[in-house]
Order: C-alpha cells, then structure tokens, then sequence
C-alpha cells in the first residue's frame, strides 16, 4: 500500500487548504452561527474541488475533508461529495449519472444522507422506471436544510434518492445562506429547487439544532416521490451491497474528516501552551502537557492512517467494509479523546463557548454520534468477523 498522495490529489488538497483557511475563520464561522457560508461554498465550487473529487476518488476526498475538518467550516462539502457526487458516478444509473453529475460537480445539487436504523422508511415501487413513493421519518439528517435531494434506504436496504423542496433545501451557492430559521416546510413551493423537478407535497423538513453547527433538519417522508439509486428492479441483495458500499464510503469519508478536526485542536492546543506561560515558563515545557499532547498526536495520525487505508482499498475496489468500520471506531473513540485534550490542555480559556478550540470539541463530539459510536461499530465489526465473510 502507498498513501502518497498522487500530484493531483496533493495539489487539490493544497487548493482545499487556501480555501477553507482564508475563508472559514473564526469570525466568518461565529457569524454564520448554524447555518452554512454561501461565500466559501461559491469559492469551493468556483475551484473545482467538487469535480476533483470524481477524478481523485475516495482518498482525495478524505484529504480535502481533512482540511474541511481542520478549520471546521460549515459547508455540506463532505456530505455532498460521498453521498452524492461518489454514490452516483460508482451506483448510478448512465441516465442517472448524465443527469445527476453536472449538478454535483458544479454544487447546485446537494445531497445530503440518512442512514437510520432498517425499517424506518418504507418504500412501495410505482413502475418499472426504477420511481417509488417513500414514506418515514428521520428525526436528524445533517445538512438537511442545505440538501436539494437526501440519500435513504428503505426496509430492503435499497438507496433512494429524494428531491427536497426549494424552502427546505437550497444549495448554498445559490446565494442564501441556507436553513436560517424558515418555518417548517409543507406542500409544493413556488420556487423549485436547482435541476430537480418541484419538489412533492409530502416532504416536510424541520430545523433541528445538533451539537455541531451542521444545518441539520427532521426529515418527514408521507408518500414522497423518489429514485432508486442505480438498476431499477435489482433484488435485495443486490440494493444491500449498494447500500453496504456507500456507508462504508461514509464512514470513511467522515473519519478524514475527524483527522482534520483532531489536526485543528491539536494544532491550537500547540499553539497555545507554547505561548502561555506558568510560574516563568511556557506550559509546553511541562511533562504532564507533553504526553497528553504526545497522545493526542497518536490518536490523530491512528484515525488519520486507517482512513487512508480504507480509502486506498475503497478506491481499488479491493474488500474494504472491515477497514471501514476500523477507520469510523478509530474516529469515534480517539477522536472523542483528541477533542477532550485540545480542549483541557487550553485549562479555563477551553471552557469559554466562544473560544475558536471549543468549536472543535463540539464538531469531534458531532462526529462521535454521527459515525455510530465505538461500541456500536465494534459490535458491528464483530458480527462481520465472526460470519467470516470477506468485506
């Protein structure tokens, strides 16, 4: 295996760097509060960093999530990327793709996922096109109100793809700043959103607040028109290896993005004890302060090694499921561990919610929930292990 970044990959992650530093500051990321940064998601779609991503694979967008992560900016770019852009051009249909990618690449559509427990949504097939009406709630879909279409699966495990309404989900280059507090959204708007048709009455999208600023809604499906995602027709077990692949590319996708907010508050923690000073000298100098940050730094290159891994064996088509579930408990668990020691070794100034470190301690807390928590996912790798099937 070789991580080295191919020269594409390195210099769109050098591009992502610029981006993502000079716009998502400090003072950008308090002023947009919970709602997404139109200006920085213009600029990232300006530079092609959406489109790069169909070209470097699954591990240039680990990568640029890495500097997405680093400065937590509010942008539905890793979301987007893997549960649109990738689940399309490697699942979808040729229709599908001809008429789904251009959106994606250029970000006037944005897809966002849900991946609730099986059984929460039902769906009921109209016709032979591959066309469907579901129904169900998800009660927290992470940049849902910056979505024009959300990624589900139903009872069958089967992918759907359901267009949102324009209120409800905005691309944010569209100019608004997406999700600012609408009231709940019902019934057929007169303004459709970007390339999808008008959006069905039976969509209701709700504003929810997450721990992390992530433009998140409640997702209410009666009867909504969707797609199925890739050959429509295909049994179960066909719709369970789409839907396996894409949650792995998930997992995968956010544990980069946890090496980035790891990288962040360490690189602040750093910074800070260097610079801050305890009875004459600085606090960097201390034991106690150098393993804990020696520790962090491990906790961060292990998420950071094995989402790599992952990654490559993604991108090669080679078993990566196993590898995928080790990258997302290695986020979950140590990235928990990161945040915490990013925080606690700024001593009284981490505590303040204003305080950009705190930021990352919220996103890496986000992320733990998000990517199932580490005992859920070992008890999930164990059941993989013990069937002795090859993933």
């Amino acid at each position: 295996m070789d991580f080295t970044p191919t020269q594409e990959q390195a210099a769109a992650q050098g591009l992502a760097a610029r981006i993502f530093g000079d716009l998502a500051t400090h003072e950008r990321l308090t002023a947009a509060g919970g709602d997404s940064d139109p200006e920085l998601w213009k600029a990232l779609c300006a530079a092609g960093l959406l489109e790069a991503v169909e070209e470097t694979g699954l591990l240039g967008l680990v990568l640029l999530a890495e500097e997405q992560g680093r400065t937590t900016a509010q942008v539905p770019f890793t979301a987007s990327a893997v549960y649109g852009l990738l689940a399309v051009a490697r699942h979808g249909t040729d229709e599908q793709r001809a008429r789904l990618l251009p959106g994606l690449r250029d970000g006037t559509t944005v897809v966002t996922g849900a991946f609730p427990d099986t059984g929460r949504i039902r769906a009921a097939e109209t016709g032979p096109d591959g066309g469907g009406l579901l129904t169900g709630t998800v009660d927290r879909v992470p940049w849902l109100r910056d979505a024009t279409h959300v990624l589900l699966p139903d009872q069958d495990a089967a992918l759907w793809l359901v267009p949102l309404s324009a209120a409800a989900g905005r691309p944010p280059s569209d100019g608004a700043v997406p999700g600012a507090s609408p009231p709940p959204v019902t019934g057929a708007p007169s303004d459709p959103a970007p390339l999808s048709d008008p959006a069905p009455p039976a969509v209701t999208v709700t504003p929810v607040e997450l721990t992390a600023p992530w433009a998140a809604g409640r997702l209410v499906l009666d009867g909504a028109p969707g797609e199925r995602l890739g050959a429509a027709g295909a049994d179960g077990a066909a719709g369970a290896v789409v839907r396996a692949s894409v949650l792995a590319a998930a997992r995968i996708a956010f544990a980069g993005l946890q090496a980035g907010v790891c990288s962040g508050s360490l690189a602040r923690a750093v910074a800070h004890t260097t610079v801050r000073e305890q009875f004459g000298r600085p606090l960097a100098t201390r034991q106690a302060v150098q393993l804990r940050a020696a520790d962090a730094y491990m906790d961060t290159e292990a998420i950071r090694v094995t989402a790599y891994e992952a990654a490559w064996r993604h991108d090669r088509a080679l078993p990566a499921q196993e590898h995928a579930l080790t990258a997302a408990w290695w986020a979950s668990e140590a990235g928990k561990r990161v945040v915490h020691s990013g925080q606690h070794l700024h001593g009284g100034m981490g505590a303040d919610l204003d305080h950009p470190v705190h930021r990352h301690f919220l996103w890496g807390r986000q992320l733990d929930a998000y990517l199932g928590c580490g005992t859920e996912l070992l008890a999930e790798l164990g059941d993989l292990l013990a069937k002795g099937e090859p993933s």
